[in-house]
């Protein structure tokens, strides 16, 4: 508490949070690195990889500058947008001083968010450092990076003055690297972004003694990094996820802020690193751009581009200096790459046995039906109810980062129970499914408001640890407080019209890590895992069948 009053330009929990991140050893990659993908552009041709990357690339930089321009509307979440997410409000809001607008907000049920995240987003990435890493921001630079079968080129996106260059301009530059004849890398240094962090942070200072302090530091210092690889998806779900998670990892920089990523068909995705920020932040942006990008285009693909500059002089190219010890060191991060992806699973879940239109009209929360989903589903395949986590954010307060929702309770358990046990009549299944779905709502909103436990337990245990005269006690060496930690069921959800598919990896080797999404006539789910450690096509088997007993639950209940 003490320490809580003394830092009134933070959280108590903002140090420890941060620290967890950048203090940990273990490569970023399938850990910490998540990713999600846009769904195409409605008018197919301007899904072409160079008309594409540069209408997001422009959006992108349309976004940062209204950001820094403080024109960017505020995020703002309403609690009834029929009355406040309208044009009345926002005229009524625009005229409010600074002091008592929030107040205002208040009053229409609206409530404004936390967004000291959003500067991160650009001209930043995270710093290798031996015990610690750092996290690094540049906001005089002006260019962007452009990965390409893993060579590296920057180009300065903003004149002199700060303007966007021309989008033609912009687009004869990512239309020169896309038409170069350029074969892979033969040493592809972003691979060593993928290895553990002190190795990497050894090997980093290696290439800066070699004359590359330049090159790195441009690297460190675009706006973001613009990823042009030479594969195709084809629509294959499992193959946009690997794509987009991990790659091959020689055409990625896993450090940067995050990373925009095009296959040659122009598929697309943002992999971003987690330590600096979380998902409201990435969304918005993401939300954003895809809109700007498909509604106001600034290349369009029947036109041909006239530009001002000459591409192959505004563009630069960077060759790293490389001796044979980081030839050596990259054979070694490729292979330790290949070990870490070959690992993984993949497994799809896409199902339109129901959507959030059901659920609403059903007086049930979709949320909740699909978090139900997961408990029924992995006791139906293994007999119990394990540890589950599933992220909400905390950028209702200042500098808020995330709480935990702990969906498996006493209630999804019996109801996991008796409807794989085939117990129960229709009264007893609908009666326990509505309190699931009821104690999930009050589960969310305490942790969104800062009443869930597991942070303030975390931030606990830190400042415990951090004080060597004070004694650990007694509930953070329980055996249980290690279990509920060890989240065998790791869930996020991603919940906008702009997303194909997201994801990531298990956060433990014997667990799931689950993306999902609820539209409102279907549902779907990235499931990963460790193979043999967990069965991830089994469990999406599993999950099918307790979706549709799910409906038919509900379905039992309307009927009445």
């Amino acid at each position: 508490m003490d320490r809580d009053s003394r830092d009134k330009d933070t959280s108590y929990i903002s140090e420890p949070w941060f620290d967890m991140y950048l203090r940990d050893r273990q490569s970023i990659l399938l850990n910490y690195n998540p990713f999600m993908a846009f769904v195409d552009d409605p008018k197919p041709e301007y899904n072409r990889q160079d008309i594409r990357a540069t209408n997001f690339l422009i959006s992108a930089l349309r976004f940062m500058k209204s950001l820094r321009s403080e024109l960017l509307e505020p995020e703002v979440y309403h609690m009834d947008p029929s009355k406040s997410n309208t044009d009345r409000y926002k005229k009524i809001m625009k005229f409010q001083p600074y002091f008592i607008a929030t107040y205002v907000s208040y009053l229409f049920k609206a409530y404004p968010l936390d967004m000291s995240q959003f500067p991160s987003l650009f001209n930043s990435t995270r710093i290798p450092s031996t015990g610690k890493d750092l996290l690094f921001k540049d906001e005089s630079a002006k260019h962007i990076l452009i990965m390409r079968n893993g060579h590296f080129f920057v180009f300065d996106a903003l004149d002199k003055d700060g303007y966007i260059l021309p989008p033609n301009e912009i687009y004869s530059c990512i239309k020169y690297i896309t038409s170069l004849d350029l074969p892979s890398s033969q040493h592809p240094i972003g691979v060593l972004t993928s290895e553990n962090r002190d190795r990497w942070a050894t090997l980093r200072e290696k290439l800066l003694s070699l004359g590359n302090e330049e090159q790195i530091r441009l690297i460190d210092s675009a706006f973001f990094n613009l990823v042009l690889d030479d594969d195709k998806m084809e629509d294959d779900p499992v193959k946009i996820v690997r794509s987009f998670l991990h790659g091959d990892g020689d055409n990625r920089w896993f450090d940067k802020s995050f990373s925009l990523i095009l296959s040659k068909e122009g598929k697309a995705a943002i992999n971003f690193e987690h330590s600096w920020g979380d998902g409201v932040a990435v969304m918005r942006f993401f939300n954003e751009i895809y809109k700007d990008s498909t509604e106001n285009p600034k290349v369009h693909p029947h036109e041909e581009a006239v530009a001002n500059i000459d591409p192959s002089k505004h563009v630069k190219r960077l060759d790293l200096n490389i001796d044979d010890e980081i030839k050596h060191a990259i054979t070694l991060a490729q292979k330790k790459f290949d070990d870490a992806t070959g690992a993984l699973g993949v497994n799809i879940l896409e199902s339109d046995v129901f959507g959030k239109n059901f659920c609403k009209k059903n007086r049930v929360s979709p949320d909740a039906m699909m978090q139900l989903g997961f408990q029924v589903a992995f006791h139906r395949q293994y007999g119990k109810t394990v540890a589950t986590y599933e992220s909400c954010s905390t950028s209702a307060f200042f500098k808020g980062r995330t709480e935990t929702i702990r969906p498996a309770t006493k209630y999804t358990k019996e109801f996991s129970k008796t409807i794989n046990g085939g117990k129960g009549n229709s009264a007893d299944l609908i009666q326990l499914l509505k309190d699931c779905s009821a104690y999930h709502g009050q589960l969310t909103k305490e942790a969104a408001m800062g009443q869930g436990f597991d942070r303030h337990l975390f931030a606990m245990k830190y400042y415990c640890q951090s004080d060597v005269r004070q004694e650990l006690p007694g509930i953070f060496t329980d055996p249980a407080y290690s279990k509920i930690n060890h989240n065998i069921l790791s869930t996020s959800t991603l919940s906008s019209p702009a997303v194909l598919i997201g994801g990531f990896a298990p956060v433990v080797r014997d667990g799931f890590g689950i993306g999902y999404g609820i539209t409102n006539n279907d549902l779907g789910a990235v499931v990963t895992s460790y193979p043999p450690n967990r069965d991830g096509a089994g469990f999406v088997e599993a999950l099918k069948a307790a979706y549709n007993d799910i409906y038919n639950v509900i379905k039992s209940g309307s009927a009445k």
